[in-house]
């Protein structure tokens, strides 16, 4: 009988955990997703066309960066990172984390990061129309599916080279940002 409440309490306890982290996630997205809409409004508050593209063209990087962070992490094969914790190699032992957390670390990545940056890239992307418009002087909607499918292009094809890297070189990519999470965690140890 105490097995079979462990195993329900077991997955209770699941539960509550998945819930708390719908939570966190919400409330991360909503804050998130406001500091780089801010971001993103005061780049754009007056911006040219040029400035724009410069815009759209770093939320649609960010949005692949994290989808290749997010891919890798469920990608990867602890058994490197070991023998690097071991060895004391910098960045080993966060890499280690992140692949213990992979479900959250590649849902935060893929799922929050992803969607509001191609949100943001939307947005952006029709503030560029109405530059085009008013440079061309026509309403056209010939502009607006030109300027779409080019954004839907980039996005959609940067990340699926993005996802073929992460995956055949999923301890390069988990290597590297664990060395730059190790830059903040070696802050905070000082």
């Amino acid at each position: 009988m105490d097995t079979g409440d462990s195993k329900k309490k077991g997955k209770g306890e699941r539960k509550s955990g998945g819930g708390r982290w719908a939570i966190q996630v919400f409330f991360i997205s909503v804050a998130l997703s406001g500091a780089l809409s801010f971001a993103s409004g005061e780049a754009l508050d007056g911006a040219g066309l040029a400035a724009a593209c410069a815009v759209l063209l770093a939320f649609i990087l960010l949005g692949i960066v994290f989808d290749i962070i997010g891919v890798a992490v469920t990608a990867a094969d602890v058994r490197p990172f070991h023998s690097m914790a071991a060895r004391k190699i910098p960045g080993a032992r966060e890499a280690l984390s992140l692949i213990r957390r992979a479900s959250k670390v590649s849902s935060f990545c893929n799922d929050v990061v992803g969607d509001i940056c191609g949100i943001i890239s939307g947005t952006t992307a029709a503030v560029i129309v109405v530059h085009l418009q008013s440079v061309v002087s026509i309403r056209s909607s010939a502009i607006s599916l030109a300027v779409t499918a080019l954004v839907s292009g980039l996005t959609i094809g940067g990340k699926a080279l993005g996802k073929a890297f992460a995956i055949e070189r999923s301890t390069t990519v988990l290597h590297l940002v664990g060395r730059f999470l190790h830059l903040f965690s070696s802050r905070k140890k000082r």
